[in-house]
């Protein structure tokens, strides 16, 4: 655990100290698009933070070649450089993107080749753990084809959902501590050595969107762009890919017993089939949702528009941290709750708290409006927006018929999310007072 924990605390220092440098950088090369009618923001933001992503994943993986137990996962699997190679294609296709916006169907064809590169060096489906079926071994062609099929599906559904500062960093960065947790433990407890590449691409992955979300949280001052959502998307699929068509479940010796007790001891061996499908559970609905509307308006599946999940959240009245926090939220529902269920699926009590969280979450959606206040003791620990504003000393002086008692709060005035003059400083200068 320790050189797992020393792997990801190297690529999340070296992605957050490359971060500042990369947005200098795409400054200068002009990677700024101008704001397109679906965005939130309001103000030119560099983007190519995928830059210091995909050389936070290099060091990671470099960092975990010369540590003494990791070291053994390149030496036995051949699976890291084969993320590697695929995540370099798809980064590089990624930049050109956020520099010089390729056509959708390119794009889509560069995810497909990356995926290939992938299987071609051994990163593949070979078999499907079936309920009341068993193994069902893959052919060559089938395995392929779902590999790349899954690896397409999940790179498009992280890049959809990019669409809120820290969104798609913080989802994702979710999805791989559940991910961590569960390939961990089939590699710690079960003792398969071939849960140990999962496992090492979810804790980079976790660095790669840890080491990033400080400078992506809003406001944010970069955006990753294609060419860090494109990667995370395929670093993620890549760790599904591993312990789903990798790890044998024969080698659990789970099958004894009666049979009540069988089919509640496999549940581990059939989690791998659910558990990718539930951490991208929101942004493959908000993946198929969009299609579905676009389609049934006569466009295009990759045209644009304002219909995501979270800019509804934002029509409804919540503001932007808030929006994002909800859908934090709703991720970690589903992702940790299927990892709960993977350890204990007999157990009442974990149905039971997630539909409890549930109906908090509901709960929230319905409460746009509502903004909490901290106690006077923990003001200086939450952000200034959840603070109890004092009035000011000119209108303390004032009598009482002018601005009421001395303790009262100075009502609070709402500001549009990105509205400009609200953010300070923009990366190229002073922040224009005109209002788009």
């Amino acid at each position: 655990m320790r050189e797992y924990l020393l792997t990801l605390c190297i690529t999340a220092a070296v992605t957050y100290l490359l971060t500042g440098p990369v947005r200098k950088f795409a400054i200068v090369a002009g990677a700024m698009p101008q704001i397109r009618a679906r965005d939130v923001h309001r103000e030119p933001t560099p983007r190519l933070g995928g830059i210091a992503m995909f050389f936070g994943l290099c060091a990671g993986l470099l960092v975990a070649d010369h540590l003494t137990n990791l070291n053994e996962v390149f030496d036995k699997s051949n699976e890291p450089r084969a993320l590697l190679s695929g995540a370099a294609l798809i980064w590089l296709i990624g930049v050109l993107d956020d520099k010089f916006e390729i056509d959708a169907l390119i794009k889509l064809g560069g995810q497909m080749i990356a995926a290939g590169v992938m299987v071609m060096q051994g990163l593949t489906i070979l078999w499907l753990p079936i309920p009341g079926v068993g193994n069902v071994a893959l052919t060559q062609w089938q395995g392929t084809l779902l590999t790349v099929a899954l690896v397409v599906i999940t790179i498009n559904a992280v890049n959809f959902v990019d669409g809120l500062d820290g969104l798609a960093s913080g989802m994702v960065c979710i999805a791989a501590t559940a991910f961590f947790l569960y390939a961990y433990r089939i590699w710690y407890s079960y003792g398969i050595e071939a849960a140990a590449p999962a496992t090492l691409f979810s804790a980079i992955l976790m660095g790669m969107c840890l080491g990033f979300l400080p400078h992506n949280m809003h406001p944010a001052r970069i955006f990753m762009g294609d060419s860090g959502s494109m990667l995370i998307g395929l670093v993620l699929a890549a760790g599904a890919i591993s312990i789903t068509g990798q790890v044998d479940p024969d080698v659990m010796n789970l099958f004894s017993g009666s049979e009540r007790e069988t089919v509640h001891q496999t549940v581990p061996v059939y989690i791998p089939l659910l558990l990718p499908l539930t951490i991208i559970a929101i942004p493959a609905a908000d993946l198929i949702l969009a299609i579905v509307r676009r389609t049934w308006r006569g466009q295009s599946p990759f045209a644009a528009d304002r219909g995501h999940l979270h800019h509804r959240l934002l029509e409804i009245g919540h503001s932007h941290s808030r929006a994002v926090l909800i859908m934090y939220f709703w991720s970690a529902l589903i992702a940790f709750g299927a990892l709960a269920y993977s350890v204990n699926s007999a157990s009442m009590w974990i149905v039971l708290g997630v539909v409890f969280l549930s109906a908090i979450g509901l709960g929230l959606l319905l409460m746009p409006r509502f903004t909490p206040r901290a106690p006077r003791w923990a003001e200086a620990f939450v952000p200034p927006r959840y603070r109890r504003r004092k009035v000011l000393p000119a209108a303390a002086a004032a009598g009482p018929g002018e601005s009421g008692e001395g303790d009262q709060e100075e009502p609070r005035t709402p500001v549009t999310v990105g509205v400009s003059g609200v953010n300070g400083a923009t990366a190229v200068g002073p922040r224009s007072r005109t209002a788009r």
